[in-house]
């Protein structure tokens, strides 16, 4: 199964402040016509489909400052050769970098330390930290949070507590904020929850102030392990701390009461959201159309899930993978049908575990026309690759 949404959405907020850094620099003076020339080589290296003519232009365009400024094709550039495995390429690309001053700019080295993170490239994150040094660029709690946000976006979670040792011993460095919420975030990925919440009382000690991510973040892990009661004192805490929750902290509950099937309790959260002034988000309203489908109350997520257009809502994987099997088990086959179809053009990429059961619903009611509909849409989707539909032979039909 897929990891809750609000988990991503707590380390990018960890991440956030590396972003915004380096977005500052992007302002820089250049005409609209030099801005036109690099969204046009933007543009020409996201289509094409060539990856060594990907890498050629992307060295030579990158010869260019304000090319260097965006953000998104770094991303997508480095993804792409990431899932290829040209790891090579990678090397490449941030070897050609360490001739520009921009590497001596601390924002611009953390931004390519995050980038092999994201590519699960660890090691290179590390090897890149330790040359900034040798490139007269400083070593700063920030660098120092993008190297632990690179363990974690590698899947090295339990390397994160001992390079936080290592590291802010060695450099003096002193932590912040951030750097607390993503060695909970490491501890809390381990399961190690008692030791993510000691790091509240270290926060404490060393005058950092916890934030509500950090409230979130533990938030995520102690309802996930269904240790209710040690979140409700988290609550408490933030409200001694007069830390306002936001909407993931609502979500985080609601995610944990709509798995029990306590719809009332859910309903009663997102009333306190927006008497807090707070709008409830896609992931508000799947917990309550969850709580609904566990309480086998489809009438009322079906009603939910019309909704979410006029609450300015788009449904997402988890709102199609929540609603499809429930219409399933109703013999719903016709909304499962349209749901299943609207998922897949919308590029959810729901679970093909998920779609196939809308397929077996329509062979056991004798539909195989409809069975074979989804097949093909599925088949000729973008995505079809991440799909795999099956028919039964014409033998297995039901009775």
């Amino acid at each position: 199964m897929r990891a809750f949404a609000p988990s991503s959405y707590l380390l990018r907020n960890a991440n956030r402040l590396f972003s915004v850094f380096v977005s500052s620099r992007s302002s820089s003076s250049g005409g609209s016509s030099s801005s036109t020339v690099v969204s046009k080589m933007v543009n020409d290296i996201l289509k094409e489909r060539d990856l060594d003519q990907v890498v050629k232009k992307f060295l030579t365009n990158s010869e260019m400052y304000r090319f260097r400024c965006k953000h998104r094709v770094y991303e997508v550039t480095f993804r792409r050769l990431a899932a290829a495995q040209r790891v090579s390429s990678i090397e490449q690309i941030i070897d050609a970098h360490k001739k520009y001053p921009d590497i001596t700019s601390e924002g611009f080295a953390v931004r390519l330390i995050a980038l092999c993170g994201k590519s699960h490239m660890f090691d290179r994150a590390r090897k890149l930290f330790d040359e900034l040094v040798q490139l007269n660029c400083p070593r700063t709690v920030m660098s120092l949070n993008a190297l632990l946000s690179a363990a974690i976006d590698s899947g090295l979670h339990g390397k994160v507590p001992e390079l936080f040792q290592q590291l802010s011993s060695e450099l003096s460095i002193s932590p912040d904020n951030i750097t607390y919420n993503i060695l909970i975030l490491a501890y809390s990925k381990m399961g190690s929850l008692d030791e993510a919440l000691s790091l509240l009382k270290t926060m404490e000690a060393k005058g950092v102030e916890p934030a509500v991510i950090t409230f979130n973040t533990l938030l995520h892990g102690f309802y996930r392990a269904d240790r209710f009661s040690d979140a409700e004192k988290l609550w408490a805490k933030m409200e001694e701390r007069n830390i306002s929750p936001d909407v993931v902290t609502f979500n985080e509950k609601m995610q944990a009461l709509a798995t029990e099937g306590k719809t009332a309790d859910v309903l009663q959260l997102i009333d306190e959201m927006r008497s807090r002034g707070l709008k409830p988000d896609i992931f508000s309203f799947n917990s309550l159309i969850k709580a609904y489908c566990s309480d086998g109350n489809i009438e009322e997520a079906k009603r939910v899930f019309a909704d979410l257009t006029t609450n300015e809502c788009a449904p997402n994987w988890r709102t199609f993978e929540t609603m499809i099997p429930y219409l399933c088990e109703e013999g719903e086959l016709g909304l499962a049908f349209k749901l299943a179809k609207d998922s897949i053009r919308q590029r959810c990429r729901v679970n093909s575990e998920v779609l196939q059961q809308v397929v077996d619903g329509f062979m056991k009611a004798s539909r195989r026309e409809d069975a074979e509909k989804l097949v093909e849409v599925a088949s000729k989707s973008k995505d079809s690759d991440k799909y795999n539909l099956k028919l039964p032979p014409e033998e297995e039909k039901c009775d």
